[in-house]
């Protein structure tokens, strides 16, 4: 009865346990750990058999975890509240800034919209003024000419002159290092026709030529369009980019008294003496002489245009009417080319590769067209290196219609002599080429064609010969083949893939090309080609083999096969520039290896 009253009582702690565990987790602790104390003193009291070991411990540590992971997970929800509050002010702040901010926006849309209502497009009908202000002033800058002065280069009283007062005012007078008057400028406004006011520029020049003793050059301009008239030597007026140095205006007075008639200067044998060369010259020089400023070769491949225009560049020079050449190439080998040819026959010239030394200097230039386009199109605060005036002659090698499309205003922004070449028959020469040069269509200044260069034996006659290897350049095909050859075929070992019915050119070349291919075109050539020295010997003989690519391995192959067949000649690797320095012409046997 005892112990059944004591369980009876043992229930009344377990619920305080309970109740103590859910109400407070620190009292519960205290409760239970007093409830183990309890039930070990009940067994060590009452147990029978086992009792509970010694000493009796009791670690509230699992009571209170749960605890610790709430608190944990309470204060990281609160941080989380805490940043969210402080995120959810940043996004206000941020939506009334960027409300005043879209607010300001409209409005400069608003600006935008209404200046472009109210914005007109220039038309570039400017007054005379204007035109000064905003072209005239900026060109004559660009030539060296700063600092204008009101009353001396700046509305220049001149006197006398053909009105009712007698004087009048020139636009601009460009003064020389010695006092005297270089050239005079007469402006126009844009819209109108800058040749209205060359009678009047015409009359101020009249009025400084008796004034200071020396006739000015003359310029009149709208501001784009630009005209130089130099009457003292009656050459016409002309246009071109815009205005010369002091030195160039200079050089054009001093050529007034020192140059001389190009038609008495002979060109040099040495340069330039077939008869046809010599032709060309003489029609050049007579052609300049009269006034005339361009001129138009028309002359064969090989004929020697290059040494040609090399004897017209030292003849000008001597005449005192070049100081500075530039020769034109649409392509980089040509102008190597080119400077070749002015350094093996005119080096005084020290040509100029302008593609390699854009800030070289000499006498000669060379140039792609390009490059010439982007050299002109640079300027510094000295000025444009390369301006209107920079050169007395220019000239165009492989002169045609796409030349004259893209690259005109290179010729229209120097004012020079201008010489052009072109190996393109005279009949095929389009018309705006012919235009250019100011003649009338099929009439170059002189013309020397692949017949008559064959006739006079300068050139030989192309006698083509076909080599019987048709299957390198097509193939070949089963059905194509003879009988015999079909047999000879079938009996072919063709391996597991089994007899084949084409064999294509690029299996041909790597398998079948080896040195009885060469040496069977060799043998052709040498039954068939031309024979000097009573038939004993091979003429002179230009081979050109096509390898490239994966067939490059057998240069070194075909050249030995080469100098086999040709054991007494001279066999060497050559290149174009080699060729150009001679003027075409080859005193070798010559072995070429072209690569495609």
């Amino acid at each position: 009865e005892g112990l059944l009253a004591i369980a009876r009582l043992s229930i009344i702690f377990v619920f305080v346990a309970v109740f103590w565990t859910l109400f407070d987790q620190t009292a519960s602790a205290w409760v239970l750990q007093a409830r183990s104390m309890d039930l070990h003193w009940f067994g060590r009291t009452y147990a029978r058999r086992q009792k509970p070991p010694e000493p009796n411990t009791f670690d509230p540590a699992p009571l209170t975890a749960r605890l610790d992971l709430i608190r944990e997970a309470r204060g990281r929800i609160q941080s989380t509240e805490k940043a969210l509050e402080a995120r959810s002010q940043e996004l206000e702040d941020l939506r009334a800034r960027y409300a005043s901010l879209d607010e300001e926006l409209k409005a400069k849309r608003a600006d935008v919209a209404k200046g472009r209502l109210e914005l007109k497009t220039d038309p570039h009908d400017y007054n005379e003024v204007t035109t000064r202000l905003r072209l005239i002033d900026l060109l004559l800058a660009e030539s060296g000419w700063t600092n204008l002065k009101e009353g001396r280069d700046l509305e220049y009283r001149v006197e006398p002159m053909p009105n009712e007062k007698g004087h009048g005012f020139a636009d601009y007078v460009l003064w020389g290092a010695d006092g005297l008057p270089l050239a005079v400028v007469e402006a126009k406004r844009t819209r109108r026709d800058p040749g209205a006011g060359q009678q009047q520029a015409k009359l101020y020049a009249d009025a400084l030529e008796q004034m200071h003793g020396r006739r000015p050059v003359i310029f009149y301009t709208n501001g784009y369009e630009h005209w130089i008239w130099d009457d003292a030597r009656s050459i016409p007026p002309r246009r071109l980019g815009g205005f010369k140095t002091a030195q160039e205006l200079g050089e054009m007075i001093a050529r007034r008294k020192d140059a001389k008639q190009l038609a008495d200067q002979k060109p040099k044998a040495a340069i330039a003496g077939r008869p046809y060369q010599t032709r060309a010259l003489t029609r050049i020089s007579e052609d300049f002489d009269a006034g005339s400023r361009k001129a138009l070769l028309v002359m064969a491949t090989g004929t020697g245009k290059t040494r040609t225009v090399v004897a017209l560049v030292d003849m000008m020079i001597r005449a005192g009417l070049v100081k500075r050449a530039l020769f034109l190439c649409d392509r980089i080998s040509l102008v190597r080319q080119a400077r070749n040819a002015f350094v093996a026959h005119l080096p005084e010239s020290a040509p100029v590769n302008l593609v390699t030394d854009p800030s070289g200097t000499g006498r000669v230039y060379v140039s792609t067209y390009p490059t010439m386009m982007n050299l002109i199109d640079r300027a510094d605060q000295s000025g444009r290196r390369f301006g209107p005036g920079h050169f007395d002659l220019v000239i165009i090698d492989e002169a045609h219609r796409s030349i004259y499309k893209r690259y005109r205003a290179i010729f229209e922004w120097f004012d020079s002599y201008l010489v052009g070449l072109t190996a393109t028959p005279r009949d095929e020469v389009d018309r705006d080429t012919y235009r250019l040069f100011d003649l009338d269509p099929g009439h170059p200044t002189d013309f020397y064609g692949l017949e008559e260069a064959i006739e006079d034996d300068w050139l030989v006659p192309f006698d083509p010969i076909s080599l019987p290897t048709r299957f390198m350049r097509e193939g070949i095909r089963y059905n194509d083949l003879t009988d015999e050859e079909k047999d000879q075929w079938d009996e072919l070992d063709w391996g597991d893939a089994g007899r084949r019915d084409e064999v294509t050119v690029g299996e041909i070349n790597t398998y079948l090309f080896n040195e009885d291919t060469v040496d069977k075109v060799l043998a052709h050539v040498m039954e068939h080609g031309i024979r000097v020295g009573g038939g004993d010997k091979i003429g002179k003989t230009i081979i050109f083999p096509q390898f490239g690519g994966e067939f490059s391995n057998m240069d070194k192959l075909a050249l030995k096969r080469v100098e086999k067949f040709y054991p007494e000649c001279a066999i060497e690797p050559i290149n174009v520039d080699s060729i150009s320095l001679h003027g075409g012409v080859l005193n070798c046997c010559t072995w070429n290896i072209h690569l495609r």
